[in-house]
Order: C-alpha cells, then sequence, then structure tokens
C-alpha cells in the first residue's frame, strides 16, 4: 500500500513554516492548511507577514497566523518564534537564499543557509521540546556534481563542491545547499535531539505562482524562464537550458514536504524530489501548442538542446515512501503560464 494511502485526509496539531513569502513555502501553507493543520508561518516583516495571512483561502484563514524573523542568521533568531501556545508538533524549514549572484557569498547566502539552518534546530530542541520532526527544504545542489555526474543519481549522492569553490559565486548557492543540509544531519548526530529530521530535494521548480506574489517578475528563478518565454524576453534568441535539465512541479514538492513531515518511515531521510527532464525549447512548444493567441512572443521553433548523454535519476524513495505520483511538464507549464496571465487581466 503506497504511503498517500496510508495517511487520515485531515490531521490535527500545529506547525511553523518558515521563510513564508517563498515560493514553495506558499505552497506548502495550502496543503498544511488542507490536511487540517494549524499553521505559523515566518516573515521578515509584518507587511509580508499579513500578506502570507491574506492569501490564505478564508475558510481556513483563522489557521495561520504568522511572527517575524527578520535575519534568520543571526544568533537566537529563531529563539521566540519556536515557542507557541499550543505548542508545536512539526518545523518545516524552507527558508533559505537563492539566487545566483552574490557580492558576498559567505555574508550573503552561505551564512544565511548554515545558520539559519542549524540555529532553528538548536531553537527548537532548547525551547521547543514537543516537536516530534523537521523538515528541511535542501537542493538537488546538495546531491549534483557536475561536471562530473554520476550515471545515476540518488539520495545517497553528495555534491562534491568544496568550500574553498564556494567563494566563486558560481558555485555558491549549490554549496548553500550542501553545507546547510550537511550541518543538519550533523546536529542530529551530535546534539541527539528530541525530533527527528527528513530533508527535500527538489530539483528546477515549475508551477503556479503564490497569490501572495505583488509583483509576477519577482518570481523563483525555476520559473523565471517560463516567464521569459510568457513576455516575450526569449523572442529573438531563446536562451540555453544548461546546466539544468531536470524539474518537479511546486505542488510534488509541497505535498513531498507534508507528507516527509508525517509519514513515521520519512524519518532520518532525504529525499530527492525530481519529476522529470524539460528543456527551453520544450517548454515554448508546450506554450505554443496550449496558449496559441502567445505565438507573436515565442522564438522560432528550432533544435532542441537536450544532450543525448544526459544522466538518470532515481525517484523511487519518493514514490515508495512518500506516495508522490509525479506531475507531468505538461500540466506544469501550462498551469504556471496560466497564473502568470492572471497578472495581465
Amino acid at each position: 500500500m503506497a504511503a498517500s494511502e496510508q495517511l487520515p485526509k485531515t490531521f490535527t496539531g500545529k506547525v511553523l513554516l518558515t521563510g513564508g513569502t517563498g515560493f514553495i513555502a506558499s505552497h506548502v501553507l495550502d496543503y498544511l492548511l488542507d490536511h487540517g493543520f494549524d499553521v505559523v508561518v515566518t516573515a521578515r516583516s509584518d507587511e509580508k507577514g499579513q500578506r502570507i495571512v491574506k492569501s490564505a483561502d478564508q475558510s481556513v484563514g483563522k489557521k495561520v497566523s504568522y511572527v517575524v524573523v527578520a535575519d534568520i542568521a543571526k544568533e537566537g533568531a529563531f529563539d521566540d518564534a519556536v515557542q507557541s501556545d499550543p505548542p508545536f508538533d512539526f518545523v518545516i524549514h524552507t527558508a533559505s537564499p537563492y539566487q545566483l549572484h552574490f557580492d558576498n557569498p559567505v555574508a550573503d547566502c552561505l551564512d544565511p543557509a548554515i545558520k539559519g539552518t542549524t540555529g532553528i534546530l538548536k531553537s527548537i530542541k532548547a525551547f521547543a521540546p514537543t516537536v516530534k520532526r523537521v523538515v528541511i527544504t535542501s537542493s538537488s545542489a546538495a546531491i549534483l556534481s557536475p561536471p562530473n555526474h554520476r550515471k545515476v543519481y540518488d539520495e545517497s549522492s553528495w555534491s562534491d563542491v568544496t568550500w574553498d569553490l564556494a567563494m566563486n559565486p558560481q558555485h555558491t548557492y549549490r554549496a548553500s545547499k550542501k553545507f546547510a543540509e550537511k550541518a543538519a544531519w550533523d546536529f542530529l548526530a551530535t546534539a541527539q535531539p528530541n525530533f527527528d529530521l527528513a530533508t527535500i530535494n527538489n530539483t528546477y521548480t515549475f508551477g503556479p505562482v503564490p497569490r501572495s506574489l505583488a509583483d509576477p517578475s519577482n518570481l523563483n528563478t525555476s520559473n523565471r524562464r517560463i516567464f521569459d518565454l510568457v513576455k516575450g524576453h526569449m523572442r529573438e534568441a531563446i536562451q540555453p537550458t544548461a546546466p539544468v535539465f531536470t524539474f518537479v512541479d511546486v505542488r510534488d514538492v509541497a505535498l513531498a514536504h507534508v507528507r516527509a513531515m508525517t509519514v513515521p518511515e520519512a524519518g532520518g531521510k532525504r529525499f530527492y524530489v525530481v519529476g522529470g527532464f524539460f528543456s527551453n525549447p520544450k517548454l515554448a512548444g508546450i506554450i505554443r501548442a496550449n496558449f496559441p493567441a502567445l505565438e507573436g512572443r515565442l522564438p522560432v521553433e528550432g533544435d532542441d538542446d537536450f544532450p543525448a548523454d544526459h544522466w538518470a535519476f532515481d525517484n523511487s524513495r519518493s514514490k515508495e515512501v512518500l506516495g508522490i505520483e509525479y506531475t507531468g511538464l505538461e500540466k506544469s507549464v501550462v498551469d504556471t503560464v496560466e497564473s502568470i496571465l492572471r497578472f495581465e487581466e
């Protein structure tokens, strides 16, 4: 029996969800509320917290609130946030910087990712003894080792990026995900807290933009290429797809977080969450076929740049333990485009 068939439809309990304004967190919030949880989200300001709460479906609006955590890298940043009445049962930590250009790799990315992760684990151990499990959003960046790719990647894989290489902004993000996740597992081994841990290592993530997003131009990095196609930014020349040719739908990622939190067997495991392959020409083709009115914004049809010798992935653990049934590329892209076009109405 699949894990999804073993789960009750509704739950009771309280969840702290960090990084509440983020793309993935917005969908995690929806799934948590749909499953019956009470949720407190963290935000960097009152304005952002209020926007998250207002974006929630009014039928469950009373089950979501927010707390301000202005700087996740600050010592003790989560000490107050993890304390609640009634107390928390679970924590989902999604807060971490995701960008590809940094003025100061350590201050702008590595510290927030690593200290934010170990900091919240320390706070939970010290001030939230009722928490049973913590789920952390890691990344496929903590798994992949470009250009020295394995033939097949799974949860046993760890990136070969080094700290010295992380000082090169080109490698800073993927290094931050590796070292933050490593720090989390090391904390569990040495501190031996009351809670256990699961990590979600998702790849490039497409899907509907958050309702709380004030400006679609600020959407997540993965969706940017779909946005650029829709807005005609690739009309003259389609951008190369490299370096990432794997995708997953954000709703599958969100559900994976909730399942990793609730399925007993998920504790102590990493989950490589990847739905399939894509390329920019494939994205353009899906948009062309489903949105003929956008033809004038799209690049002319050309050769696909998907490499013939691309490595493979093994996502069987996420299917078997979490019961994830992955969304196909076409549905993910169509739903993403529709959510972007709503901003033009």
